[in-house]
């Protein structure tokens, strides 16, 4: 591999100055509301579905990862939902995976010497790329940044580790630079978001990390919509072709002063769902004010909070699974910020409805359905009630960020 993950995500520069602190040698780390559809039209499941030795393929199952964690606490990650380990520091070795076996927990990791003797292994059930290829990339201790590493490499790379073993899926994790131009830690390629479409033909999943809550840049900070800008771009350049997955913040990471709150985490969850990630990771390591490698097994407000979110996304597993309805839906916000990122499914007895704003401001939203029943009672997964549906629109309010997810027995009406 180019480069191994965790000396990646440490080189983030927007932590910069609070992780060289911590290791001498670190390295610094458009909404459009949809318009009416005449009829049903569904899509096609994003990139491929099926490798031999890969990820399972069960309509109830949905990755829910965690980012190069200790497999010392799959078993604790496992009961807050995880099913996936992606990345492994300095490995894999053997003992590393006779844990997670133990655990029942599969990774994705690292194609070095030792994996390819446990290529009939299921435990290892993807391959992945050295961590955003996409920044600058060091020059060593104190001789600064050169440029990203070319996407012309990440493909060869890609060739020679899919020669290897072709049964399982290469992932690659790119940067903020997917959803935010001018991210300075692109170093030269500040401001060119056209390589991404180069980067992407070198592996078979898509991943990107941006974490606005604790962000340091005004730019960013607090505009959780980025999360989602980043899903629809990935999603856009992959063409159908490729699987789209992100990465979730849910601690301090280098910010002392600041932690993402269970709602705002919630809503990056969904608003990735909803704009087209077919998995999750979880960025769980904090750096500030101390170091912590599993920090989210240490704090029972957020442990518990991801936990609730990760037993809603498996219970709706097979509703997400389902191709996407994409036309036969207006959808309205009465505040021109507060743009309404949705999700239709349909099946033969239900309509699922998963919608989030996308605007730091409320806004009442608005949708109308065209298959749906004209009178109906809509029921709010998750929140006690029901709002009525009346001549085939639903209207309801939302917060900032606010998410519902609707859903509607046509069978029982």
């Amino acid at each position: 591999m180019i480069a191994h993950p965790r000396q990646s995500f440490l080189r983030q520069s927007h932590f910069t100055a609070l992780l060289t602190c911590f290791w001498a040698a670190v390295m610094a780390i458009a909404f459009s509301l949809v318009g009416i559809g005449l009829s049903w039209s569904q899509d096609s499941p994003t990139g491929p579905t099926k490798w031999s030795h890969g990820p399972p393929t069960r309509e109830d199952y949905f990755p829910i990862a965690v980012w190069l964690q200790n497999p010392r606490n799959a078993t604790k990650f496992k009961e807050a939902g995880i099913n996936l380990y992606v990345g492994l520091w300095s490995g894999p070795n053997e003992e590393q995976l006779a844990t997670l076996a133990k655990a029942g927990m599969p990774v994705i990791c690292d194609q070095n010497a030792f994996a390819l003797q446990q290529k009939d292994n299921p435990i290892i059930v993807g391959w992945m790329h050295g961590d955003e290829p996409d920044n600058a990339q060091s020059l060593g201790k104190g001789r600064g940044y050169g440029p990203p590493i070319l996407p012309e490499q990440i493909v060869r790379d890609y060739e020679r580790i899919r020669a290897a073993d072709p049964t399982r899926p290469v992932l690659l994790n790119l940067g903020q630079g997917v959803a935010w131009d001018n991210y300075i830690g692109r170093g030269v390629r500040r401001n060119h978001p056209e390589d991404y479409p180069d980067y992407i033909k070198g592996c078979d999943i898509a991943s990107f990390d941006i974490y606005p809550a604790v962000h340091d840049n005004p730019e960013i900070t607090g505009k959780l919509e980025f999360v989602a800008y980043g899903v629809e771009r990935l999603v856009k350049w992959g063409g159908g072709d490729k699987a789209v997955w992100n990465c979730i913040e849910c601690t301090h990471i280098g910010n002392a002063n600041v932690k993402p709150t269970p709602d705002q985490v919630r809503s990056e969850v969904w608003m990735a769902l909803i704009r087209g990630s077919r998995g999750l990771i979880y960025f769980v390591h904090q750096f500030a004010p101390t170091f912590r490698e599993a920090a989210l097994l240490d704090d029972p407000e957020m442990l518990t909070a991801v936990t609730a979110i990760n037993r809603q996304i498996r219970e709706l597993a097979p509703v997400l699974n389902r191709p996407s309805v994409m036309k036969g839906i207006e959808v309205k916000s009465s505040t021109d910020d507060a743009p309404i990122a949705w999700m239709l499914k349909r099946s033969a007895e239900t309509i699922h409805l998963f919608a989030v704003n996308l605007g730091n401001v409320a806004t009442e939203a608005a949708f109308t359905i065209a298959a749906a029943p004209v009178d109906a009672q809509v029921e709010v997964i998750g929140e006690s009630r029901t709002v009525p549906l009346k001549d085939r629109r639903l209207d309801d309010f939302f917060k900032p960020y606010e998410v519902h997810l609707y859903t509607l027995d046509v069978l029982k009406q």
